[in-house]
């Protein structure tokens, strides 16, 4: 096993191993830097290559399930980060999240999942993990996924 950096073993003994890879997009990158700003793309709840809770919440993926895709969502997006930062110990903050809920129609809690990767993202980084947010619901997610998280984090000058 490869050294981990101290938020690295918090995010494995959170049972999100950081080796685990997810499928990668061709078009585009996860993290795009710039000045010092890490830009990280939007991850579904892969799981290594397979999709999990797949299905409109509530109706298809409970609330419970969905919070934990959001969990897993996050914990993607940190993998990403470390694949490009060498490791989230170089992270002095994040700066935003962004979460979709793939919605019913009548579901207004969209919130509640997201806080499934807030509160990953706090358990990971402490304070450094405060961060904006937003939630939203969509009528659709690639894949048919139930959740998809993007963040914004700073690199440590």
């Amino acid at each position: 096993m490869c050294n981990l950096g101290e938020r690295e073993s918090v995010l494995e003994k959170l049972g999100f191993p950081v080796d685990r890879t997810t499928p990668e997009g061709s078009l585009v990158d996860a993290v795009m830097e710039d000045n010092g700003i890490l830009y990280a793309s939007g991850q579904v709840p892969f799981d290594g290559d397979q999709l999990k809770f797949v299905g409109k919440v509530p109706s298809e993926v409970s609330s419970d399930e969905a919070k934990q895709a959001a969990a897993l969502c996050a914990a993607n997006v940190l993998r990403a980060v470390r694949s490009h930062a060498g490791s989230l110990d170089k992270i002095e903050r994040v700066i935003r999240i962004t979460g979709y809920v793939n919605s019913d129609l009548d579901f207004t809690e969209q919130h509640l999942i997201i806080n499934g990767a807030s509160e990953l993202v706090r358990e990971v980084f402490g304070d450094a993990g405060k961060h904006a947010r937003t939630a939203l619901g969509m009528a659709q997610l690639p894949l048919g996924a139930s959740v998809e998280v993007e963040m914004i984090l700073r690199l440590r000058a």
